[in-house]
Formats: structure tokens, sequence, C-alpha cells
């Protein structure tokens, strides 16, 4: 059965639409625009989302295991890695020893790792913390429960890497290998750019 032409051009302009759509969309992710940080985004790492020209972190304020408040601007002057995770977060759990190790490797002035609980109670965090034995991390609680949002978090865990003037260098959208070479070189290149 034979198509007439214009039979065959009507059906040939949409698909044709929808390449030149293609193109465009690919072309305008592949401009060769990264972050400052985007080679290190491979291996264990290979979820971090370098972000070049990011907006500085919203003043948050949380509550520390002895009741007292605590801002992500208080840690100005440090790279930090702040990570949102909750105990009822299997993954978030899985991840957390890999959080402290990272802490005990390169944690000092020039970084810290902070975690924040989205947990209902700072107890059930404490309880957690101090049954895994992992007392080098802090106990910071978002009691409004405004972090996601605020932070444009979409699930948990999440980790958002902070230069020391409190801009975003990129997140980890995911659980991560936070005690691996890899997560190891991307945090000392975020010191290194912080000096």
């Amino acid at each position: 059965m034979k198509m007439s032409p214009l039979k065959a051009a009507l059906i040939a302009m949409p698909l044709i639409g929808i390449a030149g759509l293609l193109y465009v969309v690919f072309s305008a992710m592949d401009k060769g625009e990264t972050g400052p940080l985007d080679s290190y985004a491979h291996g264990e790492m290979r979820a971090f989302v370098s972000i070049d020209d990011a907006p500085s972190q919203p003043d948050l304020v949380y509550v520390d295991g002895d009741g007292g408040e605590v801002r992500l601007s208080d840690y100005r002057g440090q790279v930090i890695l702040v990570n949102y995770w909750a105990t009822w977060c299997g993954p978030c759990v899985e991840e957390m020893p890999a959080l402290s190790q990272l802490q005990a490797e390169l944690g000092g002035d020039d970084f810290q790792v902070v975690t924040v609980t989205l947990d209902r109670s700072i107890e059930d965090a404490r309880e957690f913390l101090t049954r895994m034995e992992l007392g080098n991390l802090p106990l910071i609680h978002d009691v409004t429960f405004s972090s996601p949002s605020q932070v444009r978090a979409i699930g948990l865990p999440m980790s958002i890497l902070y230069d020391g003037q409190g801009r975003e260098i990129g997140r980890v959208p995911a659980p991560a290998e936070w005690n691996s070479e890899d997560a190891y070189a991307l945090i000392r290149a975020a010191i290194r750019r912080n000096i």
C-alpha cells in the first residue's frame, strides 16, 4: 500500500518536531557548564551533583542534644557536610557509620560532618547514636521539620556540602559510601577550595 506524500509529511512532521526538541534539550544539558567539583562525581561519589553559582544555605535553626540552639551559620569558615537523616530511614541508618568514619578521618578546624535528624523525638536519634557508638557525630534535631523544603530535599538521606561562606558546593541525594577514597578526595578538594 502506497502512502501519499501529504500523509507521509503529516506523519513525519511530529516525529521531526520531537527529534528537534530532544536535540535542543540534550544540547542545553551538555554545554560543558559544570560545577567546580564535578570531576569528583565518580565511583562511590557518582551521585554527587556539583553546583556552580549555588544559593547560600538557608538560615535554619536547630536544637542540639543539650537543648541549645544551633544554626548552620555557626560553622562559617569551615566546609561542612550536612546530612539529613532519621532513624526510621533504612538507607540513612546504613550510611551513619561511614559518616562517623569520615568525621574521624577528616573532621577538624577545616571540615565538619553535621548530622541533622528529622525524627519526631531527639531521644530516638540519641539512643541510636549511643547504641551504634557514633559519639563523634553531633546530635542535632530539626524540631520544625522544615529542612527538607528549605533545602529542596526530595528524600532521605540527603547530604549537602557547603563551603566556608555557606554556599552550596553540591549534594548527594542518596546514601553514599562516605568512608571511601572517592569521598575523601571530594572533601579534601572542597577544603582546598575553601582555604
